[in-house]
């Protein structure tokens, strides 16, 4: 975890900053067990089709995500989750708006 928000009350918000057409992340907790990533997508910015091996929750914390899962796409807005399945391929888009999220990924059956 990255020791300067360590036992800190933080504005979730200010975690991390949108960057001009890029794609923007932040691991905040990095274990055996799995990990904690916060990311942030600019309009038009995505992450491509791709599958892992354990099932992952997408919180959407700012704006609108796309998020396609095994070809059915879904639209998560801010305050809103969705777990993508193990070994299910799944892509993310910032189609609409910017958006924020936190990816929790837990490493274990």
């Amino acid at each position: 975890m990255s020791e300067d928000i360590k036992a800190k009350a933080l504005d979730i918000q200010s975690i991390l900053d949108y960057q001009a057409d890029s794609v923007v992340s932040r691991e905040v907790i990095k274990k055996e067990l799995g990990t904690v990533t916060f990311f942030a997508f600019d309009q038009g910015q995505g992450l491509s089709e791709h599958s892992a091996p354990f099932d992952a929750m997408v919180q959407v914390i700012d704006g609108e995500a796309e998020i396609t899962i095994s070809g059915v796409k879904h639209t998560v807005g801010a305050g809103e989750i969705i777990i993508m399945p193990a070994n299910e391929p799944h892509a993310l888009q910032a189609v609409n708006s910017p958006y924020k999220m936190i990816l929790t990924m837990i490493k274990s059956d």
